[in-house]
């Protein structure tokens, strides 16, 4: 018997399906079927996860859509050809950008204007008494003639037999030929009980209370074909028309053609020699003094193959684009392997120079890959939006979209959504959810959190967490992708509405459009972008000097002892723990030292054990040896040890006889960091290759214990290349321009390692004055005010740091930039009755801003102010109760100055920081009767000594190659200290270690080659012996 399943839903159906498309791709295809249509509801969002192994299969995949209609039955589409599938494409897009994101709204007459090559098999329902025949015997058929049919679906059900009777008799009536479906929500009748789960999270109850959306048994899966025959017996021609429909079912999905938008050519020109014009202007500029031979050649090899593979329009895209953020003055620069082409940095796309790298285009762009280019783009964070939104208004919502990212199920949400799902107690669930990852494997959580794994209830528990996770939930948007076509985008993918308005986002992610070669521009955001802007702009009007990414002063030696001395809080990359911690060892003196700074501390060097040998061989290069010549022209640049992706993939072709296309499928393996062990396939090979060549023992096995480190995530070279450049600039903004820079940061977070209070701590200990919010002298963003007590900078007046009002916590900005503007255009405030009545503030703000102690211009001290503001009537313009209160002379002499302690505490609570002192200062006496050391003595201590501390957490982190130890950052009045916790010491002070954020820590003091840390051996919360610490919000596990 020949049979195809043409009615299949997969998670991509959304909280509906309990199966991966893959999975039900390849189950059809060991029963024996003939094909299988994945027709998930009003979507194609999961069409591509089953292409793929069908293809590798080969194995007849029909693309389709189970389409929800408001006036009536659901039709089951599936197009025939490439047009048809457009058609359904528009379909679908027209019914999402309707409804709110998520939802699809569409009429029968949207079907019909639509339906032009599309085979339709109308669900009846399963209600008897609703009648369907009218609407079967006129708009359906009328609609579709001999291409619709009615779905003949059963499950073995107690009423298989009159359901039959039933459409059989609707069928003969209305004249629609019957055909057989399965009406499939798993692969396997296993999964019955993780699709009644999905089912009570879709609508919020519990498996037991689902009803009409839980089946009765678990015959929704795919069945055998002797199963099918059983069914069916009665209707046997249902079955044979599931091969009619498939026959003519010619449509797939590599029938897609792609095409880029070609306007991008002036007239007369072709699009690539209006590149070449570009491409040779842009060298000119580059390069004034003349090419360089080896640039020349690169040009001239690049231009071929883009001309060759026909991605000039794409390389013109990318540099529009670029072109509008400069003149709109937004910084940008490309990165990932777009930094290996000369065409690229001579368009001004990215700012490596290749005359001073030895990177491969190959990388990039590549012949014998037949792989669409990537180019990556970062533009800055706070005005990513005007680029997004010019792209849009250039290519129309009809031919531009973002990328979808399929949002899953992760640990903790499945942990909870199950929970409640199967009816485990919420003080549970929450307990669960709250231990992490930190309790090790799910039934250990369990263990902890009371619930018993091997318990009925604990076994499901654990059984449907495990399988939920990775589920799709819903689609979401890219952070920048973004596809632009020549025709309609909405007949390629549909297109639906994002959360954010003014987006659009296609169906599909990144993956699915490698998969099927559709280009994308990444449209990328980046913190530390905004922040250099910011600072190049303040260094231009406050200090005269004009500076630009290509402008900044090369090899300062200055900078560079900075980043020696790990002296890089705020910077860009090398901020973190890790990497202050490494800068001591690797001391970078030059561009390429920050290449590899910035490469080495990721996991793929750490789990390869790449780190130790590379500093060994930093610290004698000459000792350096080579197994031969070809491997040294490899690694030489980085002292024998593989830093880079690039070097792993020339060391397998050099060292192990791989060819170019091996390697780049080592190189596919390697980019799946997410899914360990893909590499372990190449082992064999790899060693048998380098043993074949002389390269035997233990380093043909330490080549592939470093080539497979980089399945957990290593840097290309490439990448590393871009962010070097940044990791320069802030660099050198930093030690030049402390103030400068550090208003930067505060005006572009959210971003980076550090909080406000530590940015601002960092530039006060490099002899920045900071000073308060006022409502005098602040504006929304933190500004510089000359600072006349210091000398002067290259000849201009040092500066200081003004806090703006976008520090204070809960002040509405319409308020603050209604002071700024009425300050400024009628001249400052002179009381506080003076500063309410011509900003017409109310109760509520005047409030905050005393609280703020933003009011310190206008009021004898805090406590004044916020007496005054209880007497503010919150409707401004009226008569105060009290207005005697209001008047600012009349604060009873009785009422007392805030205490130092009580200052700092309302700072933090309202800014989140403090000018006036830091909160562990006031503990001090205490601490040090206690014979706790600061973090300034700690340098000055001896390597291994016991030492007590104590301090606010400002951060925890567990990297994923740490071995399950913990890195904590706390601080006291004196500076920051770095904390190590062993796994079973963060055990034993779990609860202390994640809930409390002032510390008092006993452990051994690690003081070697400038890096020092503290072992933890115990921690107690402070505030338990020590009275009067704030404890402010830590940033946690980032």
């Amino acid at each position: 018997m020949r049979y195809v399943e043409l009615h299949c839903k997969s998670n991509f159906s959304f909280l509906e399906g309990a199966s991966h498309p893959d999975e039900l791709v390849e189950r059809s295809a060991q029963l024996g079927y003939q094909g299988m249509a994945l027709t998930d509801r009003n979507t194609v969002a999961g069409v591509v996860r089953g292409f793929t192994p069908a293809k590798e299969l080969d194995f007849k995949y029909i693309v389709g859509s189970e389409i929800h209609l408001t006036d009536g039955p659901p039709i089951v589409c599936w197009p025939t050809d490439r047009s048809a599938y457009g058609r359904l494409c528009r379909l679908i897009s027209r019914g999402r950008r309707r409804a709110e994101k998520g939802q699809c709204e569409l009429r029968f007459d949207d079907l019909a204007e639509l339906s032009d090559g599309m085979i339709a098999g109308m669900i009846p329902s399963l209600d008897p008494s609703q009648s369907l025949s009218r609407f079967l015997r006129t708009d359906f058929r009328d609609t579709f003639g001999d291409r619709g049919y009615l779905l003949c679906e059963v499950h073995r059900g107690v009423d298989d037999t009159l359901a039959i009777e039933r459409v059989k008799k609707l069928s003969i009536g209305c004249d629609v030929p019957l055909v057989a479906a399965g009406n499939v929500y798993y692969h396997s009748p296993q999964r019955m009980l993780l699709h009644d789960t999905v089912a009570a999270i879709r609508t919020g109850s519990t498996i037991d209370n689902i009803h009409e959306d839980r089946f009765s048994n678990s015959q929704h899966h795919l069945r055998s074909l002797a199963e099918i025959a059983d069914l069916y017996r009665d209707v046997p021609h249902a079955i044979e028309r599931t091969n009619e429909i498939a026959d003519r079912c010619q449509f797939s999905l590599d029938q897609l053609r792609y095409e880029y938008p070609a306007e991008m050519a002036p007239a007369g020109m072709t699009l690539i020699e209006h590149l070449r014009r570009l491409t040779w202007e842009g060298a000119k500029q580059r390069w004034p003094g003349g090419l360089p031979d080896k640039v020349l050649d690169q040009l001239r090899h690049e231009m071929r193959l883009i001309e060759d593979l026909n991605y000039e329009a794409y390389f013109l895209t990318v540099w529009d684009m670029v072109r509008f953020a400069r003149q709109r003055n937004i910084l940008c620069q490309g990165r990932g392997s777009a930094a290996n082409s000369a065409v690229c940095y001579c368009l001004g796309i990215t700012s490596v120079d290749p005359s001073q790298t030895d990177l491969l285009f190959e990388r990039f762009v590549s012949r014998e890959r037949n792989e669409a280019p990537d180019i990556d783009v970062d533009f800055e964070h706070q005005r990513r939006e005007e680029v997004l939104q010019y792209l849009y208004e250039k290519y129309g919502r009809d031919r531009a979209g973002m990328t979808a990212v399929v949002t899953t199920f992760r640990t903790r949400s499945a942990i909870r959504e199950v929970g409640k799902a199967i009816g485990v107690s919420g003080d549970c669930i929450d307990a669960i959810a709250k231990v992490g990852s930190d309790g090790g494997e799910l039934p250990d959580r369990c263990k902890l959190a009371g619930l018993d794994p091997e318990s009925v209830v604990g076994k499901r528990f654990v059984y449907l967490v495990t399988n939920l996770v990775g589920f799709p939930r819903h689609l979401s948007q890219h952070t920048g992708g973004m596809v632009m076509t020549a025709g309609s985008l909405c007949e390629l993918c549909p297109v639906e509405n994002a959360a954010m308005e003014g987006r659009t986002v296609i169906q599909w992610n990144k993956d699915d459009l490698d998969a099927l070669g559709i280009l994308k521009v990444d449209v990328l955001s980046l913190g530390m972008l905004s922040a250099i802007r910011r600072c190049f702009d303040l260094l231009k009007s406050h200090y005269n000097r004009a500076l630009s990414l290509s402008t900044i002063p090369p090899d300062d030696t200055a900078t560079y002892d900075m980043i020696c001395r790990a002296d890089t809080i705020g910077v860009f990359q090398i901020e973190s723990r890790a990497q202050m911690s490494m800068l001591p060892r690797l001391r970078p003196r030059c561009y390429y030292d920050l290449v590899i700074e910035v490469s080495i501390v990721r996991p793929g060097p750490i789990q390869g054990n790449m780190v130790h040998p590379f500093l060994k061989a930093r610290q004698n290069p000459s000792a350096v040896k080579y197994p031969n010549e070809a491997i040294k022209q490899v690694l030489q640049k980085t002292l024998g040890v593989p830093i880079f992706q690039e070097q792993a993939m020339k060391l397998a072709v050099v060292a192990a006889g791989f060819t170019p296309g091996e390697a780049d499928q080592l190189r596919r393996a390697m980019a799946a960091w997410r899914r360990p062990g893909l590499i372990d396939q190449f082992r064999i090979k790899l060693i048998e290759g380098m043993n074949q060549r002389g390269l035997r023992g233990e380093f043909a096995q330490q080549v592939f214990n470093q080539i497979r480190g980089f399945g957990e995530y290593g840097f290309p070279e490439s990448h590393a290349a871009s962010f070097a450049l940044l990791v320069y600039a802030s660099c050198y903004l930093k030690c030049h321009y402390p103030a400068a820079f550090c208003v930067a940061l505060l005006n572009s977070q959210p971003m980076g390692f550090y909080a406000p209070a530590q940015l601002i701590d960092d530039a006060k200990k490099h002899g920045v004055r900071v000073r308060p919010v006022d409502v005098n002298h602040s504006d929304w963003n933190a500004t510089l005010e000359p600072d006349p007590n210091r000398n002067s900078i290259d000849g201009q007046p040092a500066m200081a740091i003004r806090l703006g009002l976008q520090t204070i916590r809960g002040l509405p900005t319409a308020v603050a930039e209604n002071l700024v503007r009425v300050r400024s255009e009628d001249g400052p405030f002179e009381s506080l009755k003076s500063m309410t009545s011509r900003c017409c503030l109310g109760k509520s703000s005047l409030a905050i801003l005393a609280d703020a102690d933003a009011l310190g211009s206008l009021s004898r001290d805090r406590r004044a102010a916020i007496w005054h503001s209880l007497g503010q009537e919150e409707k401004p313009g009226s008569q105060p109760l009290f207005g005697d209160i209001v008047d600012d002379e009349t604060t009873p002499d009785e009422l007392v100055p805030m205490s130092p302690i009580e200052e700092v505490q309302a700072d933090y609570q309202m800014t989140g920081l403090s000018l006036k002192a830091h909160p562990v200062s006031f503990a001090r006496p205490r601490l040090d009767s206690m014979n706790c050391v600061t973090a300034a003595q700690l340098p000055s201590l001896s390597d291994g000594r016991h030492v007590r501390i104590a301090g606010l957490v400002l951060m925890r982190q567990r990297p994923g190659t740490a071995k399950g130890i913990t890195f904590v950052t706390i601080e006291d009045e004196t500076g920051s200290m770095n904390l190590v916790f062993f796994p079973k010491v963060w055990q034993r002070f779990f609860r202390v270690a994640r809930t409390s954020n002032a510390w008092l820590v006993d452990g051994k003091l690690e003081n070697r080659q400038g890096v020092i840390h503290v072992i933890v051996a115990r921690v107690e919360t402070l505030t338990q012996s020590v009275e009067g610490i704030v404890a402010s919000k830590s940033r946690d596990f980032r």
